[in-house]
């Protein structure tokens, strides 16, 4: 971790998936931030592309850095707020992908509680006394493969429920059961990491209310690292 280097791609520069006045739906890449972080080197984000149109757009939600995936944006305050109240209420429908490492059960959930390793900074672990509750609900699929350059020997394809939305929680939970997404480069040994080349983790459904027409809008994309049987 320490030697990381941020080198976001730059193509396409921002794939979007919808656009009106109030909201843009972007499809992240794996190694773009979705805010700009603290430092000079760590401004180029999600977010500050969206600026360069909609200099008011604010993220809802975010994905972790080497998650990649499906996020929708404000570009009002009216947007933003309604938004934010609808993440708020868990009226936002998210599902995700993964490659895991190892052969999972069928179906099954992972309930244990998550804070933040104040030692390891941006690492969570989990802490059954001071950590926050924390619940992600999993399901093997057979409809995907994985792509020619992800090492797909022993391992497993599972669609996962954050019913919960901790910092890093699929990634932390499913390391914790034994089974770590592959090219987790926090939560997962050399040999893991070295199957994919990126983190095997992707938001592939997002589903919500429109703010302000109501309409019920569902989008979902399938990440790089699968393709269909």
């Amino acid at each position: 971790m320490q030697d990381f280097v941020y080198n976001p791609p730059i193509e396409p520069f921002l794939d979007i998936l919808f656009e009106d006045t109030e909201i843009m739906v972007v499809n992240k890449p794996s190694g773009l931030l979705s805010v700009p972080g603290r430092l000079p080197e760590h401004q180029d984000s999600i977010i500050k592309r969206i600026w360069q149109k909609y200099p008011l757009a604010m993220a809802s939600h975010r994905l972790d850095m080497d998650t990649s995936g499906i996020m929708v944006v404000g570009l009002n305050k009216e947007a933003i707020s309604s938004l934010g109240k609808l993440f708020e209420k868990k009226e936002v429908t998210k599902r995700y992908l993964a490659v895991v490492n190892g052969k999972i059960d069928e179906h099954g959930q992972i309930d244990l509680p998550i804070r933040c390793d104040l030692d390891n900074r941006p690492l969570q672990i989990v802490d059954h006394l001071q950590g926050k509750k924390s619940l992600t609900i999993y399901d093997k699929c057979s409809e995907y493969e994985v792509a020619k350059n992800i090492d797909g020997t022993n391992t497993s394809i599972v669609k996962l429920t954050p019913v919960t939305g901790r910092s890093h929680q699929l990634r932390l939970h499913l390391a914790s059961i034994g089974h770590p997404i592959l090219g987790d480069r926090f939560y997962s040994d050399e040999t893991i990491q070295a199957k994919a080349p990126r983190l095997c983790l992707h938001a592939y459904l997002l589903e919500f209310k429109h703010p302000k027409t109501q309409e019920l809008l569902h989008f979902e994309v399938l990440p790089n690292f699968l393709k269909l049987l």
